[in-house]
């Protein structure tokens, strides 16, 4: 899926009134293109992704996808299109006495009809498929436990898990790593990069680990203050960039991953909508 933003300003719901917390943002990214984007807490990186995935309404300028302003379409074309589009949270909004099992299918809902998507909660309608995602992230084991059973690294994993199933032509994925060790990070985004490129999937990354950031993706988006700082490949990308970009945030610079034994974030329930 091909994803353009021209001259876009956007305004989180929460943030006081007249400030954006995107400001005039170009960027393009061609079907397949896989592009992470970094900078400090605050520049923007989550406004960003929920504006990409027509969740959030510009304030200014337009997105487009494939070619298609979302916000000029009507509410049944908008869903068909919302259906193409993968949003993963950096906390994840699985039900907390849901099954891994149900929680990973979700991920297909977009594909399946009312009757199916019902029937599914009580008897999950592909677990094969299920299993065989979240053993790619080391969780084939958990298929059948309560989501409210897992750690905050597994609960990340689980919700990455959905990706793999889903229909979607375009992932957007927040800050995937922020509940796992040096290991399963690296499994992570491996798993990601591989699966996005053999299926010819459009991704964009927001991430706090610059160094596993520029290691794995090809083309970097800096982030500061709303705006872009720079949109370069990742071999130009250097320390001076890096250190203008983390000015007065340079603790975050080389963030680090979290412990294995991290606890689990509180539950967040999901609402259908």
């Amino acid at each position: 899926m091909r994803l353009t933003l021209d001259s876009l300003h956007a305004r989180h719901p929460a943030a006081p009134k007249g400030r954006d917390a995107l400001r005039g943002i170009n960027l393009a990214l061609q079907p397949g293109e896989q592009v992470a984007v970094i900078g400090p807490s605050g520049a923007g990186k989550t406004t960003l992704l929920h504006v990409a995935a027509a969740a959030l309404k510009p304030a200014l300028g337009t997105l487009q996808l494939d070619g298609t302003d979302p916000w000029q379409l009507r509410t049944a074309a908008l869903q068909r299109l919302r259906s193409q589009l993968f949003l993963a949270p950096q906390v994840p909004p699985l039900p907390p006495r849901q099954r891994v099992v149900t929680a990973v299918l979700a991920g297909r809902l977009p594909a399946w009809g009312l009757l199916k998507s019902l029937r599914s909660l009580f008897y999950p309608a592909d677990i094969g498929g299920a299993h065989a995602a979240l053993d790619r992230f080391g969780l084939a084991d958990k298929l059948f436990a309560r989501v409210d059973r897992l750690s905050g690294g597994e609960r990340q994993r689980v919700a990455l898990a959905r990706a793999l199933v889903s229909p979607a032509k375009l992932w957007l994925v927040d800050e995937p790593l922020s509940a796992l060790d040096p290991t399963r990070a690296e499994t992570v985004i491996r798993t990601l990069t591989a699966e996005a490129r053999e299926r010819g999937v459009t991704m964009l990354v927001s991430m706090h680990q610059v160094d596993t950031a520029l290691a794995h993706f090809s083309r970097i988006l800096g982030l500061r203050d709303g705006a872009v700082a720079f949109d370069l490949p990742a071999a130009d990308v250097s320390r001076e960039h890096l250190l203008q970009l983390y000015a007065q945030h340079e603790d975050e610079l080389h963030q680090p991953l979290a412990s294995p034994d991290a606890p689990a974030a509180a539950p967040v329930v999901m609402h259908c909508r």
